[in-house]
């Protein structure tokens, strides 16, 4: 993908995915590739510069950060903060693509306000029914058509919907079951306390908390050819960081070299998948920015064309560079 200029982003929502993709656009080789023109979120600027310095999961920022007048100073570029509840407020005439990363779009209606500030697209870091149309890269991007407000779906979806698509076209998929073992969030509370889900209820960090997933029907929506041929559950762990995929699906044919060999081979041709025959751990995968990591030594035969596979993702690293794979992708269309 070619691109004549940098990608003028704002963030809308300075949490775990916005902190996450503002240390990628202005730390790593992809600071060419965007321009950040504005951060938004309702906390302080002097709280939200702390965190973005010194991260628990990634470590302190390799620069100097400083809480300005209105601004966030990073390596010398002062980026404009404000702190405005209603973002249809804001002027964001100059923006290519609005990341909305607040967690709170539940209505078109929100995800319009960024449409309303002059906005060109807006993109959502997480499931959004209402958006015009929700793609993972790696599996529908090419639908992607004139949407102006795109769901991003969530990080389990972007790591098992490019390889379900790959297995789906290359091999066929009758059915299976696909659990994520996802480490906790700040959904979840750090000691026992009442919340819609009982189970949920519980301490992040101190149980495996079973649950569920929101990844299967998004599956089905990304990838109707298998809409109703997957079921998927979750387990919460109590891990900051990086999570991982079981799954166990009955292919209609199986490749003659194999499946380890062809899974090898596939993900080295993707831009979004990858795999490995080192015997990792999840915190050996932190900070990956794939969407899917297979791990080639627990790949099973289960039964006669019946596979179990296993991958990490980094699910705040690898979904927030698709975040800006999608935002670039949004706005290449002329």
């Amino acid at each position: 993908m070619t691109q004549s200029r940098p990608v003028k982003i704002a963030i809308n929502g300075f949490g775990r995915i916005g902190r996450t993709i503002a240390r990628q656009v202005l730390s790593t080789s992809r600071k060419n590739q965007f321009e950040l023109v504005l951060i938004n979120d309702i906390a302080p600027l002097d709280i939200c510069a702390y965190l973005f310095r010194y991260d628990s999961v990634f470590g302190p920022y390799c620069g100097e950060v400083t809480a300005g007048d209105g601004q966030l100073n990073v390596d010398g570029l002062q980026i404009p903060f404000s702190v405005e509840p209603d973002i249809s407020d804001l002027d964001l005439s100059d923006v290519d693509v609005l990341l909305e990363c607040t967690g709170a779009v539940k209505s078109r209606e929100i995800a319009e306000r960024g449409l309303k500030a002059k906005a060109q697209n807006v993109l959502i870091s997480g499931p959004a029914s209402d958006a015009d149309i929700t793609l993972v890269l790696g599996a529908n991007e090419d639908q992607l058509g004139r949407a102006k407000i795109v769901s991003n779906a969530s990080c389990t979806t972007n790591a098992i919907a490019p390889l379900l698509r790959l297995l789906d076209d290359e091999l066929g998929i009758q059915h299976g079951h696909v659990s994520t073992v996802h480490c906790y969030t700040n959904s979840q509370p750090l000691i026992d306390a009442p919340t819609a889900s009982a189970a949920r209820s519980r301490a992040g960090a101190l149980s495996m908390i079973p649950t569920t997933t929101s990844a299967t029907d998004l599956v089905g929506e990304v990838l109707p050819n298998l809409n109703g041929k997957l079921t998927g559950a979750a387990i919460r762990v109590p891990v900051a960081s990086v999570s991982a995929i079981d799954a166990v699906l009955q292919l209609s044919r199986f490749p003659s070299a194999g499946i380890e060999a062809f899974l090898e081979a596939a993900c080295a041709a993707s831009p979004v998948l990858a795999a490995t025959r080192d015997l990792v751990v999840s915190s050996d995968l932190r900070g990956r920015p794939e969407s899917l990591i297979v791990a080639l030594p627990e790949i099973m035969q289960v039964a006669d064309r019946q596979i179990r596979l296993m991958g990490w993702y980094d699910n705040e690293w690898g979904f927030s560079a698709r975040m800006l794979d999608m935002a670039q992708l949004m706005n290449s269309r002329a």
